[in-house]
């Protein structure tokens, strides 16, 4: 079960990083990332877009060590990062949810909402 959540959630920061690497590349999706604001991403956002593919990496690595299938960094660092990682998700859950752009709204609220469950059921573990 506990290895079953983390792959879920390597698949989902993995569907999330495409994503973000297509915003990176100019792909007209901004309505669905930064607020909605932009169909295509201007350059600032183009970067931050490209330093959350680096960051999703780090998270898919921890949700791996937390279900025992790496082991990279002491025990009790993951046990935190698990923790912190579940109110980062449960945070976007609530910011996705009152973004200005239905379409933001509509995907990312579930998948913020999917990736905080992942990290709850591997903090509680």
């Amino acid at each position: 079960m506990i290895l079953v959540a983390a792959v879920v959630g390597v698949v989902l920061l993995a569907a999330l990083a495409v994503f973000q690497l297509a915003l990176v590349g100019g792909a007209p999706l901004g309505r669905f990332a930064w607020g909605g604001q932009h169909v295509v991403l201007p350059p600032r956002l183009r970067v931050g877009s490209a330093v959350s593919i680096g960051v999703y990496g780090v998270v898919a690595l921890l949700l791996l060590q937390a279900a025992g299938a790496v082991d990279l960094l002491p025990g009790g660092v993951v046990d935190v990062a698990m923790w912190v990682l579940t109110g980062y998700f449960a945070l976007g859950v609530a910011l996705n949810a009152i973004s200005r752009s239905r379409p933001e709204r509509l995907v990312m609220t579930p998948v913020a909402l999917a990736l905080a469950v992942v990290c709850l059921l591997l903090a509680l573990r």
